[in-house]
């Protein structure tokens, strides 16, 4: 069983799959690993380190992929790098699928059975494979640390001789993996740290890291959760109301930090213009969700810029990864984790269960097909709209789930109406039209016919 990691190919990407750490827990389930040469040099992850691990150091990503049996990678890999894997291959990482689904197609074509590590289900066996909340989770931090080194002024309060130096105010949007972090780590570094989320439940956990929770909480408020923890649609008015007091806050702060990011879903907008337009020269706004366009009007994707008014917006689009060797370590041991479910610990032997919950959820591609279901049903939505365009006929069945033909298919053409009778042919139609029989009873013969008893009744 061959384990391949090669170097990052996207532009930026300073991560790498797999550390010494795991290189070496991975050759004690029996596998042999290779790795590209450089592969780990941006996360400070020389080629002895892996060596010393008992890794095979190859000269080229064709080497390292020749014959293997998994690949391991932090970015979705091009199609045409995994020409030499074995066939069927587990390629297992950060897929990032919706908007790609060509190039997962290309994937399976070229004989990889993809696993999109970012699918893993939320389920207690699987915390420990989850790739977005140990990301997001550096990110809240790095976030922090980039606004305070761009900020130029102290975070907490000093009293000094010659005077006193105010503390600085942050405001985290969202109150998720990330958000939680940067409210922990700016209230470490001394500042006086607000958050805001759409979910009544994270009031809770705000306040619990000692930060002031900003929300309008009136009635719909409090009811804008789901039985399952998800917050519902709000109502425009709900909304208005919101925004008016977003607005108003953030013209008081110093530092602003936006976490609002759905994977595979373009970000929403959180911070108008006219709110940056409303802050004082000198502050900051880091924007995590710039990979998906940002939740802040102003933030241009992968740039730092500064505003008119003197607004620095941070928009790195790959926040974990300036954190490389942190973000590589935590990545890595994800990996891991769930490789090392496919592997049975007495006999050490490779084999897929793909039955499991896990595989289940993550898998994409097998035998050259794209079969992850959430993929499977847009392709199938799709088709039958081009069909329609070319051959215009009535469908017969009805149409499947989330068909978009269920209100442009076209009807039968009506036949065309008939003279009318004159009236006396109607009539005389009707008296000879043999009227609809009656199942006969069965006949009892006279002589053997009962009198029935007398009883005024009709029968």
């Amino acid at each position: 069983m061959k384990i391949a990691i090669v170097r990052e190919r996207t532009d930026g990407e300073t991560r790498v799959a797999a550390t010494p750490e795991t290189v070496t827990r991975f050759i004690a389930l029996g596998a042999t690993v290779a790795i590209e040469t450089g592969a780990g040099v941006l996360a400070r992850f020389p080629d002895a380190g892996y060596k010393d691990a008992g890794a095979e150091i190859a000269p080229s990503a064709e080497e390292a992929l020749k014959g293997a049996d998994i690949v391991l990678t932090v970015r979705r890999p091009d199609a045409g790098l995994l020409g030499g894997i074995a066939k069927g291959a587990l390629v297992v990482g950060g897929m990032d699928p919706y908007g790609h689904e060509a190039d997962i197609a290309a994937l399976g074509k070229a004989g990889a059975t993809v696993i999109a590590m970012e699918f893993m289900p939320r389920i207690t066996r699987a915390q420990v494979m989850d790739i977005l909340s140990s990301q997001a989770n550096l990110a809240g931090y790095q976030g922090v640390i980039d606004a305070a080194v761009t900020f130029d002024r102290a975070f907490p309060m000093m009293m000094t001789a010659a005077g006193t130096i105010r503390p600085a105010k942050a405001f985290v949007m969202g109150a998720g993996v990330a958000g939680l972090q940067a409210i922990a780590t700016a209230k470490r570094l001394g500042a006086i740290v607000s958050a805001t989320d759409v979910r009544p439940a994270a009031k809770e956990q705000v306040e619990s890291l000692g930060a002031k929770f900003i929300a309008v909480e009136d009635e719909e408020f409090k009811q804008a959760e789901t039985a399952a923890g998800y917050a519902k649609p709000m109502s425009a008015g709900y909304q208005a109301k919101q925004a008016a007091l977003t607005a108003e806050h953030i013209a008081k702060q110093d530092i602003v930090i936006t976490t609002a990011l759905i994977p595979g879903r373009p970000a929403p907008k959180l911070v108008t213009a006219a709110m940056v337009n409303s802050m004082v020269p000198g502050s900051v706004i880091v924007d995590l969700a710039a990979e998906r366009g940002g939740n802040v009007e102003s933030t241009v994707p992968g740039q730092v810029i500064t505003t008119p008014n003197g607004v620095t917006v941070i928009g790195y689009t790959n926040m974990p990864g300036r954190l490389a060797t942190s973000a590589s370590q935590l990545y890595a041991r994800n990996l891991y984790a769930f490789i090392e479910t496919l592997f049975d610990k007495k006999t050490k032997a490779f084999a897929v269960n793909w039955d499991d919950d896990l595989v289940k959820a993550t898998l994409l591609t097998r035998d050259g097909a794209v079969v992850h279901p959430n993929l499977v049903a847009a392709a199938s939505a799709a088709a039958p709209v081009a069909k329609a365009e070319t051959v215009p006929k009535p469908v017969a069945a009805a149409p499947a789930q989330g068909d978009l033909l269920t209100t442009s298919t076209p009807a039968k053409k009506p036949a065309a109406p008939k003279a009318a009778k004159p009236a006396s042919e109607t009539a005389a139609a009707a008296k000879a039209a043999p009227k609809p029989k009656t199942p006969a009873k069965p006949r009892v013969p006279k002589a053997a016919k009962p009198t029935p008893p007398k009883t005024g009744a009709s029968e």
